[in-house]
């Protein structure tokens, strides 16, 4: 019997319930992290619940429960303990009028956790001719608002891609509908900065921190020139990317790509919570 965690209480996935006015629901007013897990062990708990803190604070939702969210993750872990899953911690409004206008009651917090397969080394992307508005209200926030990306990512799929890349309204490259993206370029990783409107991935932070890749602002045009592409995200790691578009990249992962990927391999499995 999947189990998930429902304010305050475990509960049957398949009984649980939220209210149908649930703000998260009726206009996606919500926030939410997605973190790996190993072994019932959780990855980079502390930075995903500062980002979830940071994007609620965005959203002008109160400030999660910290030690509730850890509370919760623990006892869903144990009662669904998997050898590699996705556990994810979505954070709402809780219910209010119809309408945007917020009500008077407390957010809602629901944690679930569920089984993945590896990923394979590489992938495809493709982009898309639609934009990240980097001056926009939820510019670098996770929000449960996602449907752009499932607009995005149905493309990718009807043209064999795990994933699509966005521009900003600047022309940049900005990011993909649920990884950051990495350019080689004259050897050496770069990805674009926060300013670009991407959100700020806890693998892109630690890919950034631990390999010295170097944020850059860069045109949509440089996917066309770079040696090497490489996607991160909690669930991917780090991935090459073998074909944008109609272009192939043969020989992925490249030689700075397979080392960005043994480096994170490397560091995360010294700590768990880095």
């Amino acid at each position: 019997m999947a189990l998930i965690w429902l304010d305050g209480e475990l509960r049957d996935a398949d009984s649980a319930r939220i209210s149908v006015y649930d703000h998260g629901l009726t206009v996606g007013d919500g926030v939410f992290e997605t973190l790996k897990t190993e072994n019932g062990r959780a990855f980079a708990m502390r930075r995903h619940l500062d980002r979830l803190a940071a994007s609620a604070a965005g959203l002008g939702l109160p400030e999660p429960d910290r030690d509730e969210v850890r509370r919760a993750c623990a006892a869903v872990l144990a009662a669904v303990p998997l050898p590699l899953g996705r556990l994810r911690v979505t954070y709402t409004g809780g219910p209010a009028p119809l309408g945007s206008d917020r009500g008077e009651a407390p957010p809602t917090l629901v944690v679930a956790h569920a089984g993945i397969s590896r990923r394979p080394d590489t992938t495809a992307v493709i982009t898309v001719p639609w934009t990240r508005n980097e001056r926009g209200a939820l510019a670098g926030l996770k929000t449960t608002s996602y449907a752009e990306n499932v607009i995005a990512l149905a493309r990718a799929r009807q043209q064999a891609a795990s994933e699509a890349l966005f521009a900003n309204t600047a022309g940049q490259l900005c990011e993909g509908t649920g990884t950051n993206v990495f350019v080689v370029l004259d050897g050496r990783a770069h990805t674009p900065p926060l300013g670009s409107g991407c959100l700020a991935g806890v693998t892109r932070a630690l890919v950034v921190e631990w390999t010295g890749a170097k944020e850059t602002e860069l045109p949509m045009d440089c996917l066309r020139e770079a040696e090497e592409v490489f996607l991160t995200s909690s669930t991917r790691d780090v991935q090459a990317v073998r074909r944008i578009d109609g272009r192939e990249l043969p020989g992925a992962p490249g030689p700075v790509t397979a080392e960005a990927l043994r480096v994170f391999r490397e560091r995360a499995a010294a700590d768990i919570d880095p």
